[in-house]
């Protein structure tokens, strides 16, 4: 290996996300979706400048997102992925992962490094939780790319665990209720709790709609760490990883009050020291430094939060993906 080139290849990694974000910000793939296409066309229908869009084709396309033959692009396998219109799209992440606060909270990272702060805050002024409540584009964003992320897990989830268990599932954080819709979708029997933020699950009522769900599903807004519905199960994806210590067993035991004895709690979360792709975890952990104040944990650090909220740890389940659902029952 040289080392040097690839190293280089590395630290310009930034330059491949904003170029794959600004991709999936045109709609390149799904103009893409019924055919070839020259560089005219392409500029037509994405309303960009021909000579700056060949120069972004040509970088695409030489990470294998597009091929081209005659003149005309058409999608690869990567760029499918990147069509909004497919199973498993990456089009919402690569949205929101290009947009400036994002990335912009990165180049506070080294003050992170030096003194354990939340980058996000030191320089957009503000927590990121009050930032996207401000700007309601930046929220719209992230809400997408959960979406498209909870897509991507919801099959992994749902062929791991049995969740046929359960009368009701609440789904804390739920966002627009993807993951509990292929729950739903697979357990007839299950009725379902979508819980977020007000203005979240607004967006809900036409994706469960649309897949035939809406009668076996209540959508309920509010703040988790004030109160959550009442279920035999909860269901928290990717929720605690947001969250220090302290907000994170606040959190749980808002739901503890309002499971049964026989309830259980499902986090569905990476594990540091279980990951099947540790470089994915580690990153992971590093953007709840930047971004929330959160981080990735240890199955003993989950426990540890758990024994604090009256639960304790039960089952440790894999995913064919890199997140665990981790099971807990309230303490007797």
């Amino acid at each position: 290996m040289d080392a040097s080139r690839e190293l280089h290849r590395l630290t310009s990694g930034y330059q491949v996300s904003q170029a794959v974000h600004v991709a999936a910000t045109l709609g390149i793939s799904d103009v893409l979706a019924d055919g070839p296409k020259s560089l005219a066309q392409l500029a037509e229908s994405t309303r960009t400048d021909t000579g700056a869009l060949t120069r972004l084709m040509h970088a695409l396309a030489a990470l294998g997102l597009y091929a081209v033959d005659d003149g005309k692009y058409t999608n690869t396998e990567l760029g499918t992925a990147l069509r909004t219109d497919v199973p498993r799209s990456v089009a919402g992440w690569a949205r929101f992962i290009g947009k400036g606060s994002h990335w912009q909270a990165y180049t506070g990272l080294e003050d992170s490094i030096r003194t354990g702060e939340t980058a996000f805050p030191a320089v957009h002024g503000e927590a990121v939780w009050e930032y996207r409540a401000k700007h309601p584009e930046e929220q719209t964003a992230f809400d997408a790319a959960m979406t498209s992320m909870s897509e991507t897990m919801a099959d992994a989830v749902v062929d791991a665990y049995d969740f046929s268990r359960y009368e009701t599932l609440v789904d804390v954080g739920g966002g627009r209720g993807r993951l509990l819709i292929g729950i739903l979708s697979r357990y007839q029997s299950v009725r379902g709790v979508l819980f977020d933020q007000p203005d979240v699950v607004a967006g809900a009522h036409d994706l469960l709609s649309a897949a035939g769900l809406a009668e076996r599903c209540l959508v309920v807004g509010g703040n988790f760490f004030d109160a959550v519905p009442e279920g035999d199960a909860h269901l928290l994806k990717a929720v605690i990883h947001d969250w220090a210590d302290a907000e994170s067993i606040e959190i749980l035991r808002t739901c503890r009050r309002s499971m049964p004895a026989h309830g259980r709690l499902l986090l569905v979360e990476q594990l540091l020291d279980e990951s099947p792709d540790p470089v994915r975890t580690a990153f992971s952990d590093l953007n709840m430094l930047v971004m929330t104040g959160g981080r990735e944990r240890t199955t003993d650090e989950y426990r540890a939060l758990l024994a604090a909220a009256d639960l304790d740890l039960v089952a440790t389940v894999p995913t064919a993906g890199t997140a665990f659902i981790l099971e807990a029952a309230p303490r007797t």
